[in-house]
Formats: C-alpha cells, sequence, structure tokens
C-alpha cells in the first residue's frame, strides 16, 4: 500500500506539474507577460528603415512567443535591395532585425538610369546616376543581359583588392572574351571567365612592367604590348 500511496502521489504531482507549465505557457502566449516592446534594425543604409518596419508587420504587444521569425524575415528578404535577413527574439521584450543588403560590383546604363549588379550576378536596382568606383559592363549587341552580368561578375570577385579599384570598365563580348579596361588607360585582357585563381595570381606582378596592354588569358604565356 505505501508503494500505491507514492505512485498515486508521483502521478498527483506530475499532473500539477502540467497544469503549472500549460498556465504559464498560456500566460506568455496571450498576456502582456512576453510582449514585444522593442525592434532594432541594423544593416540598413539605402533600404529605408521605415519601408523595413512596415514588412515586419509586428503589433504592439504582440507576444514573443507568436512572432513567427521566418515568415518575418521572408517579407523582408523581398525587398530588391536586400540581399539577406536575420530575425532573432530577444527575450524578454526586443526583436532584433539583421539587414545584409546587396551592393554593386558592377552596372550598365541604360536610357533609364544605371542598372546595379551585385556579387550574385542579381540586377537589384536602378539609380539616376551610376555609383562612384563601380565599374561599367559595356557589351556588344549580342551579348547582354543576365548571361552578360555573369560574365563580368565572375571575372570581378576573382580580381586583386588593388586592381578591382582600378577598373573602370569591364569589356564583355562572351563568355571567352573579357577585357578590363583600367581607369589609367591600361588593358587588362582576360579572356575566359574560367581559371581565374592562376589569372590572379600573375596579373599583379604583369602591370608593374611597362606597358598598355596585358593579356593574361593563358596564364602560362602572359604578354606585354
Amino acid at each position: 500500500m505505501p508503494a500505491a500511496r507514492g505512485w498515486h502521489g508521483y502521478r498527483l504531482w506530475t499532473v500539477v506539474g502540467v497544469l503549472v507549465l500549460t498556465v504559464v505557457a498560456v500566460l506568455a502566449w496571450f498576456t502582456p507577460a512576453l510582449s514585444v516592446r522593442t525592434v532594432h534594425i541594423e544593416g540598413v543604409s539605402s533600404v529605408p528603415e521605415q519601408d523595413v518596419r512596415v514588412l515586419l508587420e509586428i503589433p504592439d504587444g504582440r507576444s514573443m512567443l507568436r512572432i513567427d521569425t521566418t515568415e518575418i524575415a521572408q517579407r523582408v528578404a523581398a525587398i530588391p535591395k536586400v540581399r539577406s535577413v536575420r530575425v532573432q527574439r530577444k527575450f524578454p521584450s526586443t526583436v532584433a532585425v539583421t539587414v545584409v543588403e546587396r551592393t554593386p560590383v558592377v552596372y550598365f546604363e541604360s536610357p533609364d538610369g544605371a542598372h546595379l549588379i551585385d556579387a550574385d550576378s542579381v540586377e537589384f536596382a536602378i539609380e539616376p546616376a551610376a555609383p562612384i568606383g563601380v565599374p561599367e559592363l559595356v557589351t556588344d549587341e549580342h551579348f547582354t543581359g543576365p548571361e552578360a552580368a555573369r560574365a563580368a561578375v565572375d571575372v570581378l570577385v576573382t580580381l586583386p583588392p588593388a586592381l578591382s579599384v582600378q577598373v573602370g570598365e569591364v569589356v564583355a563580348r562572351s563568355n571567352s572574351d573579357v577585357s578590363l579596361n583600367l581607369r589609367d588607360g591600361r588593358k587588362v585582357v582576360w579572356g575566359g571567365t574560367g581559371d581565374g585563381e592562376r589569372k590572379a595570381a600573375v596579373v599583379m606582378p604583369l602591370l608593374t612592367r611597362e606597358g598598355t596592354v596585358f593579356d593574361v588569358s593563358s596564364p602560362n604565356l602572359v604578354t606585354v604590348k
């Protein structure tokens, strides 16, 4: 009998514990005990912070437990200038939103303005003026659009930083015919978009030589003219 009473006592305390946890969960879910009081947004520069706040759609007094962080992140990520978003609960009352914006690595001119393209080859904005320090993409009529953008980006992301800041234009006529016009008037013939690491390794020493045209299209046989 003592064993039976012990078992019934254990069951009783288990039921009480479950009821207490249920009450706590209900209070946290439906009452202001864990309501959102602060929304902290960081990482925005070209994207207006107010645009992000509108898309968060977090009502005043909403419980932290009722915030769907994945859904919120997806809404903010729909902004063209946003590359990625992270939404976190920081108890007891803060929602932290971290935004990573897209930044241009190249652009092309059009009658409606400068079309900005990021390191993912995504065209994400049209600006009235070209961004300072970003090279322009120049193409032939038969090689335009996403394919030309990818060719330019594939080359630019492999360049040593000391060279990338010197590039004024990326001339892409095909995936196998890409050249870099430097701001000082010199030209680097890059060739195809492949073998980028080997080309990047030889191009900087080559640029120390006298000349105007530096051909690294075949990294095993570079030339200067």
